[in-house]
């Protein structure tokens, strides 16, 4: 017996993703795609490349037909998602790639968002570390039956799992000191209509945003830094867009007097029996075409002896392992189905 899914937020890059994976996944039927403004279209019109759905028509979003699906697959802003969650009986299944409940800290959210908090929901990153003896399998173990999970931001996977590991070194790793520098394709920005994400000003151009400590991110970052045992994480976080449709390369810099045998050590450690986690061989250094489609994170760390620096950088399909995919394995661990169910390893370049 296959699952039934809704897609609220279809029409937008994240919902359109989450259903490239759903329809090739075994477990799951896809029976409403909804949105607002785009009800009424064809999916097709928005998504051509996912044929299989093209000729489905876009439902209003509906929160009574929600209601009697097993799973909720919610892509919307920010702000949209809490209250029709709120509205959903148990009986669902929901999954936010938005933001909305990720925040454990009501006053991040306030600070960081502007409005009010929706609460906090099991986080959506399996392969996050937890202090103490159980640190690979506590995340898992959260979401394994949860009927509501947060997905993480993009560019907090990427740097979570770029850096995660060095908090086994303790003292070793000064994560009140970690800059990370991002490069980001424009589909993490949505496909909003906007004049700095159209084609003209993304031709042949780098542009920084949210520089100076205000972008969203940053309280997401440092909250899954804590998880893993960092006392008082603190980060500078820059993110640049570039002129690529999809991916994040994360490069991010802690001081440290450990050296880099130490750092290949723990790293190999925690990441050796992860499926969507891969460590790239010494001198090989991660790339987004090479992880483009795929749930895949490919990780890379070093020191730079000169600086005392630990360097460390993962790519990601900001679309895939950073949205949708990671999304859709959180629901496989929720739903009781093999974690590695319908997503995909191999990139698309």
């Amino acid at each position: 017996m296959t699952l039934t899914v809704a897609v609220v937020g279809a029409s937008g890059a994240a919902g359109g993703e989450a259903l490239r994976l759903l329809s090739a996944h075994d477990g799951v039927t896809i029976t409403h795609l909804m949105a607002n403004s785009s009800a009424g279209s064809l999916l097709g019109e928005h998504h051509p490349h996912l044929r299989v759905l093209a000729d489905r028509a876009i439902e209003k979003t509906d929160v009574a037909a929600l209601a009697d699906v097993d799973v909720a697959i919610l892509a919307l802003p920010h702000g949209a998602s809490g209250e029709i969650a709120a509205q959903l009986p148990d009986t669902v299944r929901v999954f936010d790639a938005g933001a909305d409940h990720r925040l454990e800290s009501a006053q991040d959210w306030q600070a960081y968002y502007g409005s009010e908090h929706s609460g906090t929901w099991p986080y959506g990153l399996p392969e996050l570390l937890h202090a103490g003896e159980e640190r690979a399998a506590a995340q898992r173990e959260i979401l394994a039956g949860a009927s509501r999970v947060a997905v993480p931001g993009c560019n907090v996977t990427a740097v979570t799992l770029a850096t995660q590991p060095g908090a086994l070194l303790g003292d070793k790793v000064d994560f009140s000191q970690l800059v990370a520098t991002l490069a980001v394709g424009y589909s993490g920005a949505g496909k909003a209509l906007k004049p700095h994400l159209m084609a003209l000003a993304a031709q042949s151009n780098a542009a920084p945003y949210a520089v100076g400590g205000t972008h969203r991110h940053i309280p997401e970052i440092e909250q899954n830094l804590r998880r893993a045992g960092v006392a008082n994480p603190v980060v500078v976080f820059t993110p640049i867009l570039v002129p690529m449709n999809r991916g994040i390369l994360a490069s991010v810099t802690v001081p440290t007097t450990a050296s880099a045998a130490e750092l290949r050590e723990v790293w190999e450690a925690v990441y050796a029996d992860e499926p969507f986690i891969h460590l790239l061989p010494e001198g090989v250094w991660p790339t987004t075409q090479a992880v483009q489609g795929a749930n895949i994170a490919t990780v890379q760390v070093t020191k730079d002896e000169h600086s005392g620096q630990l360097i460390a950088q993962c790519a990601i399909d900001n679309l895939a392992k950073g949205t949708a995919g990671g999304l859709i394995q959180s629901m496989n661990l929720a739903l009781g189905l093999p974690e590695t169910m319908g997503l995909p390893t191999d990139g698309t370049p």
